[in-house]
């Protein structure tokens, strides 16, 4: 920039009129030789930084016509003899204290840092199924998302999941995971590779259960207990996209993955005491690191979009479930099949949403713990988008074409013993006592709600529950029962909820 302020001025001076007086031209020349020489020393101090720069760059390869076998030159602090700045890093380099610096990303930065967070509030009547406090604040998530594209068919994505402030606040349902992480491979629109810790396809709500997306504070409960949302499980398959006709699209996943785990503390479980009638399927879910057995499971969804606004789904599961005799002879393996549809419906600012789930578990009523051979649950979610006119013109500044708010009504309810065998196995006393709930999660829920996005990636959310709880009792007169045990476990409690998420 001061170089071009010089030559500007060298080109004025030229074009100033010349005057007569000999002492002006004298002045005018002295001037001229000034500027001169202050461009000269500009120009060499540009080619001195210019030298600077090209010094930085990763270094040319050391035989000519190879590829370079590293990801850049030595960094200053770790030059030790003279030429090893041209020498790139890489598995041959020498020495300790350079080797930390052999990572592609730190010469070509390649992946995007992004997350989402929320925090809720909930005044309830009583503490219910996703609320353990009655009345508090609570930072569910906070959720660090990390995606790389490594090459334009390679790339990576992966989520670390804090919920409840992690594992270490003493409370019970904190935790703190790797949410997916996964490698895709890109071959062609039809057919892709995918890898890791993938997100199960069962239904849409669990590829999609991000707090900002959705619009209403909790998850619908058939995610929470008949698919164990957030699933992931490692493995490995296919994904991609056909298009029967210039106006519908096919999407399908389909993946082999470990199954569900009948597990406890890590080993083997008996049957009937993991998948239950109070917890459902939740706790099956695998540690995604590996499975303490063999046990395998197909998975798959396949999504059809006749037009825009319009998707209809189905997924199915098919899977062993490890299991054990009372001797604790692991010789005994269970099925669980899954199934699901799920729907999308758009036209203007109406939406209408929801899945439907069925679960069949083969083997489950072994022994004195007799757990359930069926369950299921559904949802169904309206909701409405407007922005009136006059709070745009009342300030403008908050509400703009990129905020909306939505009017939202969801009906649910789920039953976690479809057959009723837990109920049937207490009335007979042949199921143990702790797990005669009474089918306890046989519940309902309406919720009706309302929330503001200032913008699309930004939600403020007011909701409020009906919760309620069928079957609380089994039989108050079995004496084979107990009453804590028929009567407790209440988890139907009503009341506000409100949550502030977004995007980052």
């Amino acid at each position: 920039m001061r170089t071009w302020v010089l030559l500007g001025a060298l080109a004025f001076c030229s074009l100033m009129p010349i005057k007569p007086a000999q002492a002006e031209d004298k002045a005018l020349e002295d001037r001229i030789k000034k500027l001169e020489q202050q461009l000269k020393e500009m120009q060499d101090l540009e080619a001195k930084e210019r030298e600077k720069e090209r010094m930085k760059e990763p270094a040319s390869p050391l035989l000519s016509g190879s590829k370079p076998t590293g990801v850049g030159s030595i960094p200053e602090i770790a030059r030790e003899r003279a030429g090893e700045e041209a020498v790139p890093l890489s598995f041959g380099s020498t020495g300790s204290g350079r080797l930390l610096y052999a990572k592609p990303f730190l010469t070509a930065p390649k992946a995007t840092v992004g997350g989402y967070g929320d925090i809720q509030f909930n005044a309830l009547s009583r503490s219910n199924l996703d609320n353990r406090s009655r009345n508090t604040f609570n930072q569910v998530r906070m959720i660090p998302f990390i995606y790389s594209d490594i090459t334009d068919r390679i790339k990576f994505a992966t989520e670390i999941e804090f919920e409840r402030g992690g594992t270490n606040n003493n409370q019970a349902d904190g935790e703190i995971k790797l949410e997916f992480a996964q490698i895709d491979y890109l071959i062609n629109e039809a057919v892709n590779l995918r890898a890791g810790i993938l997100l199960v396809p069962m239904g849409k709500f669990n590829l999609l259960h991000d707090s900002p997306l959705n619009d209403l504070t909790d998850r619908p409960m058939v995610a929470r207990m008949i698919m164990p949302s957030t699933w992931s499980e490692s493995g490995a398959g296919f994904y991609g996209t056909f298009y029967p006709s210039s106006m519908s699209k096919l999407d399908y996943e389909i993946y082999v993955i470990n199954g569900l785990q009948n597990t406890s503390n890590g080993t083997l479980a008996a049957p009937g005491t993991v998948i239950t009638d109070l917890n459902g399927t939740r706790n099956a879910r695998g540690s995604n690191a590996r499975s303490p057995h063999d046990d395998k499971a197909i998975v798959g969804r396949l999504a059809y979009s006749p037009m825009l606004g319009i998707e209809v789904a189905g997924s199915g599961y098919h899977g062993l479930l490890g299991n054990r005799n009372n001797s604790g002879v692991n010789n005994f393996s269970s099925y669980v099949d899954m199934f699901a549809i799920d729907w999308t419906l758009q036209k203007g600012p109406w939406e209408l949403i929801g899945e439907s789930h069925w679960v069949r578990i083969s083997g489950n009523q072994l022994g004195s713990n007799v757990g359930p051979s069926g369950m299921s649950g559904y949802y169904v979610q309206g909701n409405y988008h407007f922005l009136p006119d006059f709070l745009k013109k009342l300030a403008p500044n908050h509400f703009t074409d990129a905020s909306t708010f939505t009017a939202v009504v969801r009906w649910e309810q789920i039953d976690t013993d479809t057959t009723d065998i837990t109920r049937n196995a207490c009335l007979a006393g042949i199921s143990a006592a702790a797990n005669c709930p009474g089918n306890a999660r046989e519940l309902q829920r309406l919720t009706i709600g309302l929330n503001f996005r200032p913008i699309e990636d930004t939600v403020f959310k007011l909701d409020y529950q009906w919760n309620s709880q069928l079957n609380t009792s089994i039989n108050n007169n079995a004496s084979n029962i107990p009453t804590s045990t028929a009567r407790g476990n209440r988890v139907d409690g009503s009341g506000f909820m409100a949550m502030a998420a977004t995007y980052f």
